[in-house]
């Protein structure tokens, strides 16, 4: 797949279904991906002023809550991709009015606020197992960049190319249709980075392992991560007979561990890069917008004083 193209085997029509319809909870995968990247937080040098989690209900409330005693001082926005996963996040975020009226008093950050921040206003945009069901990952990309200050940074992590491999095996040696969508690796992510404007991006990818008693919960497990986007997927529902043998073949081809348990590989991509200093160059007939000119003039520090 070419990096400036939507990806080919992702239907947009039910990308959009599933972010208005998602179950409104953390998957525990998400929350242990997003611990993971919590360590990788101690790397980074730059104690942001202004931070936005992209994507908080199902990217996860327990890392919310992690990075908010993290960033204690700092002010925080969370951006939802539906109404009512915004309602959600306002339920579940907005703490109660005396302890906002203390914060205030104290000299304590604002309250976590449901909306979009001002253009190049964030210091870090946390961004947890969302890029992998964007039907534009490019755009998104180019959306996370103009949100970001200059030398601000993202921090995010995706699925990668192995994910659910066992079971995508099984639908290919019966001559089904994809049992989902091809994923993205982290070098066409870390080339996509780079063309959107994003500059030093770091990936690190690790494969973790989960381990179900039966098929019905593993395949639970997968209807609470997502749904199959392939646009050659089966057209229609299948039916009980169907799901059973489903079950069976999970049963019967699947690798187990030594204690009996059904094994199922996930692929984790993690990402990391800076908004630079817009580079301009000078020619006998240039332009350079209002926005650029202000990012050149304003901030007098360099790369090295930042993340």
């Amino acid at each position: 797949m070419s990096s400036t193209q939507r990806p080919p085997t992702l239907d947009p029509i039910a990308v959009e279904r599933w972010h208005r319809t998602a179950p409104g909870v953390t998957p525990w995968l998400h929350e242990e991906v997003a611990q993971r990247m919590l360590d990788r937080l101690q790397w980074i040098k730059l104690q942001p002023a202004v931070w936005t989690n992209w994507g908080a209900v199902r990217g996860g409330l327990q890392a919310h809550a992690a990075l908010l005693k993290q960033y204690a001082r700092a002010q925080c926005f969370v951006i939802e991709s539906s109404e009512y996963r915004k309602a959600l996040a306002r339920e579940a975020l907005t703490p109660p009015w005396w302890e906002r009226l203390w914060r205030g008093l104290s000299g304590g950050a604002a309250a976590t606020r449901i909306e979009a921040p001002a253009p190049a206003s964030v210091d870090m945009l946390w961004a947890n197992m969302a890029l992998h069901e964007a039907a534009d990952p490019q755009a998104l990309l180019a959306t996370w960049h103009r949100l970001l200050a200059v030398d601000g940074f993202v921090m995010f992590s995706s699925l990668g190319p192995d994910t659910a491999r066992e079971v995508r095996d099984v639908y290919e040696a019966l001559g089904w249709p994809p049992a989902g969508h091809q994923l993205t690796d982290m070098h066409d992510w870390g080339d996509m980075l780079v063309q959107t404007g994003f500059a030093e991006p770091v990936m690190d990818m690790e494969r973790i392992t989960l381990t179900f008693e039966t098929p019905a919960r593993l395949l639970q497990e997968l209807r609470e991560l997502g749904r199959n986007f392939h646009p050659a997927r089966f057209g229609a529902l299948r039916g009980r007979q169907w799901k059973a043998k489903l079950e069976q073949l999970i049963s019967d081809r699947l690798p187990r561990g030594d204690d009996g348990r059904l094994q199922l590989t996930f692929e984790v991509i993690y990402g990391h890069a800076l908004k630079a200093r817009p580079k301009i160059k000078v020619s006998a007939l240039s332009a350079v917008s209002i926005d650029e000119m202000r990012s050149m003039l304003q901030d007098p520090r360099g790369p090295s004083d930042r993340a």
